[in-house]
């Protein structure tokens, strides 16, 4: 039956809020106060919360049972970016050369007893080659040749993988386990072998993110658990954010296993979900708890009126912030990059999730909860409760006084530490550091020290009938750079030449994108005429990658500015606070970038950002950076709307929002930071960078440099143009009516 709202009285009044029929009604009943969307979402919530606790604790038990099925689905990140130059030279050699498969790897043979010439090493890699060709995926057989900085130890055999990209990597598991049993039995343990390639690189993360999963449960939920306890003061309250979280991440977990059964899912989509649910999870329900206790504190409104209050006003604050970390999560589809998207696949699911948890779940708990949320309480709190006013308002009073400087000491300090982003280098490398101890990655040591670091393929279509292209310039060309060790040259008799080329360097190093660029600027000019070439192998994969990502970068980030943009101007209906967000937005980011540099870049000159940092971690700090500007211009926008007093309304948002500012973003800060304990390096400083960014925006930025700017700019914070006025639709109950009508 339809809930009828009534009248509202003094929210000091002593009205439980109870109705005839005994049940609670949402709102004290003297009509002042009606509830929106949101409020009564939450109340009819309310009204079912058996059930919808009951359809949460389903939700989380089916998605705890659907788990171990995703962890054995997880693949490595998509490598190959489609319609590129490496995709298509892959294609091709395919197509011409069934028996190179899609992607070509490498057999790397050591013996710490035995020369590569012996008959007991030559008959042990016979063997292994004799124990692979029968399996599902393995093309062809090549031994290469020997180079002459090569240790007469080692031997290596290049071999054609088939399938897809995703087929590939989950048959490289039992290739590599024959292919050590076939050497082992056939050298009585002389002889070992490893497989070297891109997949098998990749293959690795797999398994390290798991353990990192692992590791990062059992160091951060300690660490937020008790961050919770000291922040809210009480036992009793910590639970609810922790409860709601944890629906969030199992229900978000549950989702991407479906999502595997139909499509890739990777290790680092499960890594980055996971995370941006625990973050959000506890600062959305903090946010929404916080509300709640403060409608049971200082307006003496009964549980469940108090937690539609907080349904109403935090609640609609944490389905607005969803929405902006939707959008600027969304921006980065526009990377033509499988990886890059399915990270934004899975930040745009864990948003969705966690908002409906926090939404939903968190008034239900609150009033269930009610009498154990001061359960276990510190002294602090028991303090606080009795004194009076808050003891660091008074150096938000010298702020009022002196805005002019504070607003420049923080832009100076920011400036400072934005200044190493003018030496950032970005790049994209094998993550050799989380490969140490493993087979792979003692594979690829070898071949780098034996200077047979990657096999490229230069690849070269010809019409039928019209013979191998003549290929000796190239070749000669080739063979003179002392960056290519042996080169061989294919045709397949009818319409396909492949020039296969031994890099010295690493196939991530600068010496061999030198060498891939080279090569596309002296092949026209040493190939007939008219002959089209293009390039497969790791060198070329990364080189596209990467040229793809920064391609991308740029309008990823024209997208999220606007997004961030549009998204305030139609919140607060004003010009300037749309403006100063994103520009106090990317002052952070830079600042963010800069000590990024700082502390990984410059700390090892031969080390460089992964690309994928910038790209993750501007969408997501954007996002969350909203979530801060919007809880504390809508508080101070709600004072200035009743009283037009802009420095008391500044002040009244920082009592209000400081506090459930600083313990959010501590949370979220600890929450991101527990990616520095992972193995792989882009995770690492993905994981520094959001922790940063989100500590300098919600203590430099939301707590001294926006109320100093918003102090200094008085009235005009509410400034907007006519035109606008006009387009935009009607204020909300966030603007001030001076927002609508203002036109200069």
């Amino acid at each position: 039956m339809p809930m009828r709202l009534g009248a509202a009285r003094s929210p000091r009044s002593q009205d439980d809020g109870s109705r005839d029929d005994g049940s609670a009604s949402p709102y004290p009943s003297d009509g002042r106060v009606r509830p929106g969307t949101c409020g009564r979402l939450g109340a009819a919530l309310l009204r079912r919360g058996r059930v919808v606790v009951a359809a949460w604790l389903l939700l989380a038990v089916a998605s705890a049972a659907l788990l171990p099925g995703l962890t054995q689905r997880l693949s490595p990140p998509p490598l190959e970016v489609p319609g590129s130059r490496s995709a298509v030279a892959a294609r091709l050699i395919s197509q011409g050369f069934p028996q190179f498969g899609s992607e070509q790897m490498v057999l790397a043979f050591d013996s710490a007893t035995l020369t590569a010439t012996e008959p007991a090493y030559q008959r042990a890699l016979a063997e292994t080659v004799g124990s692979l060709v029968d399996l599902p995926g393995i093309g062809g057989m090549l031994p290469l040749p020997t180079g002459e900085d090569q240790d007469p130890h080692h031997a290596y055999v290049l071999f054609g993988v088939t399938g897809d990209e995703a087929a590939r990597q989950r048959r490289l598991p039992a290739q590599a386990a024959a292919a050590r049993q076939a050497v082992d039995e056939a050298s009585g343990g002389k002889v070992t072998v490893t497989i070297v390639g891109a997949s098998a690189v990749f293959a690795e993360l797999v398994r390290g993110d798991l353990d990192d999963l692992q590791r990062m449960k059992v160091v951060t939920v300690p660490l937020v658990v008790l961050l919770l306890v000291l922040g809210l003061g009480a036992v009793g309250s910590a639970v609810v954010p922790l409860l709601v979280a944890g629906a969030a991440i199992l229900v978000t977990a549950g989702v991407l296993s479906l999502l595997g059964m139909i499509a890739q899912v990777d290790s680092t989509q499960l890594t980055v979900a996971l995370t941006v649910c625990l973050g959000i999870g506890l600062d959305y329900a903090l946010l929404i708890l916080l509300r709640y206790r403060q409608a049971r504190r200082d307006e003496c409104l009964p549980p469940v009126t108090a937690a539609v209050r907080a349904a109403d006003t935090a609640g609609g604050t944490v389905s607005w912030c969803a929405v902006a970390i939707v959008l600027t999560a969304g921006a980065l589809f526009t990377v033509p990059v499988p990886g890059i998207r399915n990270i934004a696949l899975a930040v745009i699911v864990a948003a969705l999730v966690t908002a409906a948890a926090a939404s939903s779940l968190t008034p239900v708990l609150l009033p269930l909860l009610d009498p154990w949320l001061e359960w276990r309480s510190l002294p602090w709190r028991r303090l606080r409760r009795t004194t009076g006013r808050p003891a660091w308002l008074r150096p938000a009073g010298h702020l009022m006084n002196h805005p002019v400087r504070y607003a420049l000491a923080v832009t100076a300090l920011l400036l400072a530490a934005a200044l190493p982003v003018l030496s950032l280098r970005l790049g994209l490398h094998y993550d050799r550091p989380s490969l140490a101890g493993t087979a792979t990655g003692h594979g690829l040591v070898q071949m780098e020290a034996d200077r047979m670091a990657g096999i490229t393929g230069l690849v070269l279509p010809h019409p039928k009938g019209s013979g191998p292209v003549n290929v000796d310039a190239l070749m000669d060309a080739l063979e003179a750079d002392p960056r290519v060790g042996p080169v061989a040259v294919v045709d397949n008799g009818r319409d396909l030449t492949v020039v296969l080329v031994t890099e010295r360097n690493p196939p991530d190093s600068a010496a061999s994108a030198a060498l891939l660029r080279h090569i596309y600027e002296v092949a026209p000019r040493l190939s007939p005429p008219g002959r089209q070439m293009v390039v497969a192998g790791p060198t070329a994969l990364l080189a596209d990658l990467g040229e793809q990502m920064l391609a991308g970068l740029g309008l990823a980030i024209a997208l999220v500015l606007l997004f961030s943009f549009l998204l305030l101007l139609v919140t607060f209906r004003s010009l300037l606070i749309a403006v100063k967000a994103v520009c106090m937005n990317m002052l952070s980011v830079t600042a963010t970038f800069g000590l990024l540099a700082l502390c990984f870049q410059h700390a090892s000159p031969t080390r460089d950002v992964n690309l994928l940092v910038p790209l993750l971690t501007f969408t997501v700090v954007f996002g969350l950076s909203l979530d801060y500007e919007v809880f504390l211009v809508h508080r101070v926008a709600e004072h200035y709307r009743r009283t037009g007093d802009n420095t008391a309304a500044v002040l009244h948002g920082l009592r209000h929002t400081a506090r459930p500012i600083t313990l959010a973003a501590a949370v979220m800060t600890v929450a991101f930071a527990s990616l520095l304990i992972t193995h792989r390096s882009d995770l690492q400083q993905t994981g520094f960078a959001v922790a940063v960014a989100v500590a300098v925006d919600a203590t430099l930025i939301r707590m001294i440099l926006v109320p100093a700017l918003m102090r200094l700019l008085g009235h005009r914070n509410w400034w907007l143009p006519r035109p606008l006025a006009r387009l935009l639709p009607p204020a909300g109950s966030a603007t001030p009516p001076t927002a609508a009508s203002s036109g200069s």
